[in-house]
């Protein structure tokens, strides 16, 4: 519940604004402050050492199982997920304008917060990449909220690009480990540390997990994304990227650390990665204008610090990092809140432009400065003690036999953080006021400053009484990381006189200095003219689309031939390669006697089959040909004594080639000749070799023993699903899914018909339709006599033997599929003989009604058994007994065969009825009176033109 809830739950903003912002606000909030009673309700025993654990199987053979679980990490991210959050929808709800969407908005951030919680509550990794990627696509929505914005536009695709493109790595990677451990359950991936280290594919599933890791949390070189991502409403800045978003990765490393870290591909790859990031961003983040993209690159480092805290691979660096994670939410989230409130009351984000706000505003002054001093790291501030901390770990980490380099890097980091942090303090809040504010710069209201002052409360607590306030959190949380007891430690002020003590005042003190001497560093950096990571990736982006598009041009020229040529080249190449491979052992079945006639339809066959080669250019002609060879095959399932096949064989080729016969009307009567000799001998040598192939594959299979599954249905076909007939038994019962599956298919693709006929008679297509003119003589008896009495006669008889088949299915060859189509051919038929017009007239069904009704009734059927605790689709069956009807069986199956039958009909008659109409139109036919016999009305006095076949 706790991991649906936000999920659910983001359909009630979308209701509630209209009744009002404020209601849709609460809505959002309501929704996430239940999911946090939630969690704190399970916060005591997950602090005490017990896991909660949820499992649902669902297919347990592919690993695919709900399968969630909340240790004491996945508590800690939880609550920032949902306690920030909360904060973030009070705040949004008096930041966005009146203009702005705000239903839209706590739509996306409630499906952005369930995708997060999804993430650290799951423990099957298939379950969690699909949050992983869901995270990517909700933060898409966000990030380009403002769709009016060429930036924010921008900036979405940008991190969906390269987010998304990192999941795909992480997919691979978590397969890798999944495949290593035996199971894709986290639990049981987090007890396999020596295979998976000892394992080939171990560096390999580190890379790709690293992958994306690394663009999640927006490491270098995939930093780019973060800062243009900027652009999305300051709420969204202050929730992506401070506790949620951006610390997936962060979550992922720390998550896996158990079974990955503590080797030197680990070490080397994570933390330099982490300490290259931390000091890179941290000196971009001195020389950026906008307070945003200050803040977004100081993101960026201390997402790198991080990084480098599990990257060291030590127990101590792991708890220093969990204690980190917990710091820079509470500073981060409350300067992007604060550079929102600048924004948005004095109307400008440029550093340059600002200046002498601490007395017009002092509220925000006030947070400003003490958040900014945390995320500095000066006492006595929770970012100063795991500052602190990180500096004592880099202090005894030796990079490359050199003891030295780390602690300076680190210490090079720490010094522009503190310079950076400086800069947002003291060039926005102090110096001299300016007369020339965008807007009159003042506090705003509580809805505003409350949240940021929420955080910055917790800051101070954490920083003057950390063990009191996180101890038992941090200490909880670090042993779910390391998987087992933490080393001694101490979370204080005061850690005596250490290295880390001196690295840190020098950090603060080098920063001050740079600070002062801010205005010629920055000219001099401005000079540099560094490449743009964005230009970059606009050119790399570019370059790809042009690649493609040429390839696409070269490979998808609306070519059919090509295509088929590509494909069925491809499968023979790999399937001889495949066949190479192998040593051929004939396979040792004995194989059955060929009778007479068997011989005789197979020559029938092949005959017919040249004969449409031959003959392929005359398209009627080759339907004539096209169906010999069904009818040859249904009496092949004659003799193989599968009736079930053959009727629905002979079923489906009478309704394809009546309605393929009805669209060939209005086409030329012959194909042009469609290619030279070189390609149809190319055509010629594929066509065989796939043949051999295909039919060496099926002498292969058929000669070989096989173990089939048809024994358990011929076992279970009466007993499981109360019929005789197994081929329908396992259509609407053991594989009632598949069949669901297909007349949805086939419903689609009926109205897919319906919509590219829908427009035929418009644009150039119906001009060429309105100057058609017959090609072939036509017949002076439009509609025969007596092919119209015939068909009027039959109709009901068809029905009735429709209904049969329908009604004996369960014990007998039949069933809804067949007596669809049969009901359909009887209907077709009348079309055939008295015209559209008078067909549609008295058909009083809506196609696309009946299409709708059978698949909403299969559904239901297959529904209704989870109501009894039965699997979907299952059957159910009891038999009755009435005076003179006698003892008969009724069974769920049969509700499920009249959506089948149901959907067939629609199908059918939805593509006659528009192949008939653009007919019509062809025809240029007037509308007929309603009580008229057929189109043609002898009793006129003035005859209309000849109809066309497609209305016979």
């Amino acid at each position: 519940m706790l991991a649906l809830l936000p999920l659910i739950g983001a359909l009630a903003p979308a209701m509630a604004i209209r009744a009002g912002r404020n209601a849709s606000a609460l809505a959002a909030g309501s929704v996430t402050l239940a999911a946090l009673v939630i969690l704190g309700s399970l916060a005591p025993a997950v602090l005490a050492g017990e896991v909660v654990q949820v499992r649902i199987d669902w297919i347990p053979l592919l690993g695919l199982n709900l399968t969630l679980f909340l240790d004491a990490l996945g508590l800690m991210f939880a609550g920032m997920i949902l306690g920030i959050g909360l904060l973030i929808i009070v705040y949004a709800r008096f930041y966005l304008a009146k203009a702005d969407p705000m239903g839209r908005f706590f739509v996306y951030l409630l499906l952005f917060q369930g995708a997060m919680t999804g993430i650290v509550l799951s423990d099957n990794v298939l379950l969690l990449l699909i949050f992983w990627e869901l995270t990517s696509l909700s933060s898409f929505l966000l990030i380009g909220f403002w769709r009016h914005l060429p930036e924010g536009r921008q900036g979405a695709r940008m991190a969906l690009a390269v987010t998304g493109a990192g999941g795909l790595s992480l997919i691979g990677g978590l397969l890798i480990l999944g495949n290593i451990a035996g199971s894709y359950d986290l639990t049981v991936i987090l007890q396999n540390r020596e295979a998976i280290q000892a394992s080939p594919l171990y560096l390999p599933a580190l890379l790709l997990i690293l992958g994306g890791c690394f663009t999640k949390s927006a490491q270098f070189p995939f930093h780019f994304w973060l800062p243009h991502a900027m652009a999305a409403p300051t709420p969204v800045s202050a929730y992506l990227h401070s506790a949620t978003m951006v610390k997936a990765g962060i979550f992922m490393l720390a998550r896996l650390w158990p079974v990955l870290s503590g080797t030197d591909e680990w070490f080397y790859l994570v933390a330099t990665t982490g300490l290259v990031t931390m000091v890179f961003a941290a000196v971009v983040a001195l020389f950026k204008d906008d307070l945003k993209g200050l803040l977004a690159y100081s993101t960026i480092s201390h997402l790198g610090f991080l990084t480098m805290l599990f990257g060291f691979g030590t127990p101590m660096a792991a708890v220093v990092g969990v204690f980190h994670i917990l710091n820079h939410a509470t500073f981060k989230a409350a300067l992007f809140m604060n550079a929102g409130i600048v924004d948005h009351e004095a109307g400008t984000r440029d550093i340059k432009r600002l200046g002498g706000l601490a007395t017009l505003m002092p509220i925000a002054a006030t947070l400003a400065v003490v958040a900014g001093l945390s995320m500095a790291g000066i006492p006595p501030l929770n970012g100063f003690i795991s500052k602190e901390m990180m500096l004592e770990e880099a202090s005894h980490t030796v990079w490359w036999s050199q003891p030295w380099l780390v602690p300076v890097l680190a210490t090079l980091g720490a010094t522009f953080s503190v310079a950076y942090s400086f800069r947002y303090i003291v060039h926005v809040y102090f110096g001299t006021k300016r007369t020339d504010y965008p807007k009159t710069p003042h506090d705003p209201g509580v809805g505003l400053w409350g949240p940021p002052a929420v955080l910055v409360g917790l800051g101070v607590a954490i920083g003057l009484f950390p063990a009191l306030v996180a101890g038992q959190l941090v200490e909880a949380v670090s042993r779910a990381v390391v998987g087992g007891e933490t080393p001694y430690y101490s979370l204080s002020l005061w850690h005596g006189v250490t290295p880390a003590l001196f690295m840190s005042l020098a950090a603060i003190g080098i920063g001050a200095v740079i600070l002062g001497a801010h205005r010629p560093i920055a000219a001099a950096w401005r000079r540099l003219s560094l490449p743009d990571a964005k230009t970059l990736f606009d050119r790399g982006l570019a370059a790809a689309t042009r690649a493609a598009v040429a390839f696409t041009d070269r490979t998808q020229n609306g070519s059919l031939e090509r295509y088929i040529a590509m494909f069925i080249g491809t499968a023979v190449v790999v399937g001889f390669a495949g066949f190479s491979g192998f040593a051929f052992v004939a396979g040792d079945r004995p194989t059955t006697p060929a009778s007479p006639m068997a011989i005789v339809a197979w020559g029938a066959l092949i005959t017919a089959t040249l004969l449409v080669l031959l003959h392929h250019r005359a398209r009627y002609l080759s339907l004539i040909y096209i169906g010999i060879v069904g009818l040859v095959i249904s009496l092949g399932f004659v003799h193989l004594s599968a009736p079930d096949l053959a009727l629905t064989q002979i079923s489906v080729e009478v309704v394809t080639i009546l309605l393929m016969l009805l669209a060939l009307n209005l086409l030329p009567k012959t194909s042009p000749r469609e290619s030279g000799l070189p390609r149809r001998l190319r055509d010629g040598a594929l066509a065989v070799l796939s043949g051999l192939g295909v039919g060496g594959a099926a002498w292969a299979v058929m000669t070989r023993p096989l173990d089939s599954i048809s024994a358990y249905f011929w076992e279970n076909s009466y007993p499981g699903g109360g019929g005789t007939n197994v081929v329908n038994v396992i259509l609407v019962d053991f594989r009632g899914f598949d069949t669901f599956g297909e007349i949805i298919v086939l419903g689609i693709a009926a109205l897919a018909i319906f919509a590219l006929l829908e427009t035929v008679g418009t644009g150039a297509s119906g001009r060429r339709i309105l100057a058609w003119a017959p090609d072939t003589p036509r017949s002076p008896e439009h509609h025969p006599m007596m092919l119209v009495v015939a068909t009027r006669l039959l109709l009901p008889l068809a029905v009735m033997v429709g209904l049969y088949i329908f009604l004996r299915g369960h014990n007998q060859p039949g069933g809804g599929f067949i007596a669809g189509l049969v009901i359909s051919i009887a209907i077709l038929m009348q079309y055939m003989a008295s015209g559209y017009q008078f067909a549609a007239q008295r058909l009083r069904a809506d196609h696309h009604t009946l299409i709708g009704l059978g698949v909403l009734i299969a559904a239901a059927t297959g529904l209704g058994s989870l109501l009894f605790g039965a699997p979907f689709m299952t059957t159910a069956f009891d038999y009755f007994s009435l005076p003179v009807i006698g003892s008969f069986e009724l069974a769920t199956a049969m509700l499920f065969d009249i959506g089948v039958a149901l959907t067939v009909i629609g199908a059918v008659i939805l593509a006659l009825a528009q192949l008939s109409q653009v007919a019509q139109s062809a025809e240029k036919q007037e509308p007929l009176p309603a009580d008229a016999a057929m189109d043609i009305d002898p009793s006129r006095a003035t005859p209309r033109p000849a109809s066309t076949e497609a209305d016979q």
